[in-house]
C-alpha cells in the first residue's frame, strides 16, 4: 500500500515532518487543527516536499531520519538540492584520543 512521508512549512515558518498513507487527508487534518498538536497551533500549513513509498514502514523510517535533520538540512531537501545534505549533516563529535585523555604532560619545574 502506497505511503509517504513529509514536511509541512507551519505559519510560523516552523518545519514538520510525518508519514502517512493519504496525503491529501492527512494535510487537511493539519489544515483543520485535527493533524497534530505542533501543527494545531500553528495553522495554516503548507505541504512543502512529500516522497511516495511503497510501504508505510518506509516512509516512516524516513520520517524519523529527517526528523532529526537541522533545519537547513531540511530546506535543502524541500529545494531539491540534493548535493548540499551530506555537508549539511550534523557532525558527531569525535571521541577523545586515548593521550587527550591523559591530558598534556606537567611541566617540568627545575
Amino acid at each position: 500500500m502506497t505511503a509517504y512521508v513529509y514536511i509541512l512549512e507551519c505559519a510560523d515558518k516552523s518545519l514538520y515532518v510525518g508519514s502517512t498513507r493519504n496525503i491529501e487527508n492527512r494535510a487537511e487534518q493539519h489544515n483543520t487543527g485535527r493533524g497534530s498538536r505542533y501543527t494545531s497551533k500553528r495553522t495554516p500549513v503548507r505541504l512543502a516536499w512529500y516522497q511516495e513509498y511503497e510501504n508505510i514502514g518506509e516512509a516512516y523510517a524516513l520520517e524519523k531520519r529527517i526528523q532529526k535533520w537541522s533545519r537547513a538540512k531540511r530546506i535543502a531537501l524541500i529545494e531539491g538540492r540534493y548535493g548540499d545534505l551530506p555537508a549539511l549533516a550534523r557532525k558527531k563529535p569525535k571521541p577523545p584520543s586515548r593521550s587527550d585523555d591523559l591530558g598534556a604532560p606537567p611541566p617540568v619545574v627545575e
